[in-house]
């Protein structure tokens, strides 16, 4: 399914009716903290992931 321009238009004017245009900055600055959460929670999940499949330390020789 493609959103073609005059689609996003419409939702775009949906949304300054709705939210009206002096609270938008601060939607949009909420959203994009959101999205910085939720990318550093998944950057650090698969790094976890990572650091599981290979201990560090793995495969070295301890011998002093």
């Amino acid at each position: 399914m493609r959103v073609s321009a005059w689609q996003v238009a419409i939702i775009i004017v949906v949304i300054v009716l709705i939210f009206g245009a002096p609270r938008l900055p601060d939607l949009a600055r909420s959203l994009g903290k959101s999205l910085r959460i939720l990318r550093d929670e998944t950057r650090s999940l698969t790094n976890d992931g990572d650091e599981s499949a290979s201990p560090k330390g793995a495969g070295k020789d301890t011998k002093a």
